[in-house]
């Protein structure tokens, strides 16, 4: 890569953190903000020791605007997709997001409040028969972020309100 491909450019960290992993890179780009515009998914990491470790990894190092295909080209695709539509990054940029999150196949409904950065603060889970536990970021061994752009997000939101009386009511789950 020539030093021309890199003026007017930074090298940043990024993560695409699905959870029980996550994919990393080095991304040239003008800045972290035009990183998260334009791949769906993905963080950009700037606390200084995970930097400093980072490299030491042997990471690829893309250009945010090179050509299809690239590692970030599926990433690219899925935010060109939700730029159009509805409540594309209505919550960005909030200290707090407060969803309802609806798991079908056991009928339980999660209340979810999310920090800035999309991760998990707190958590209330509501079975079917109306028990309702909650948890905190203590009590989880992943916590991916959830991408405040995506649109999908805006029709699940609800009152802080709301997420405090079921937090208020829930119980902490019994330990053994």
């Amino acid at each position: 890569m020539s030093q021309l491909d890199e003026v007017g450019k930074t090298r940043y960290l990024v993560l695409h953190d699905y959870g029980m992993g996550g994919l990393w890179w080095w991304v040239w780009a003008g800045s972290a903000e035009q990183i998260v515009n334009a791949c769906a998914e993905v963080e950009v990491i700037t606390k200084p020791d995970a930097v400093r470790r980072a490299e030491t990894w042997d990471l690829e190092e893309i250009h945010l605007d090179a050509p299809d295909p690239n590692p970030l080209s599926t990433l690219r695709a899925q935010r060109d997709a939700q730029r159009g539509q509805p409540g594309f990054a209505v919550l960005v940029g909030r200290d707090r997001v407060y969803l309802r999150w609806l798991e079908t196949e056991g009928g339980e409904v999660f209340l979810l409040e999310l920090g800035p950065d999309g991760r998990r603060l707190r958590q209330v889970e509501i079975d079917p028969d109306g028990r309702a536990v909650k948890t905190s970021v203590e009590d989880w061994p992943f916590n991916p972020p959830f991408d405040l752009y995506d649109p999908q997000y805006l029709a699940m939101e609800i009152g802080r309100d709301d997420f405090e009386a079921a937090w208020q009511r829930a119980h902490r789950q019994p330990e053994g």
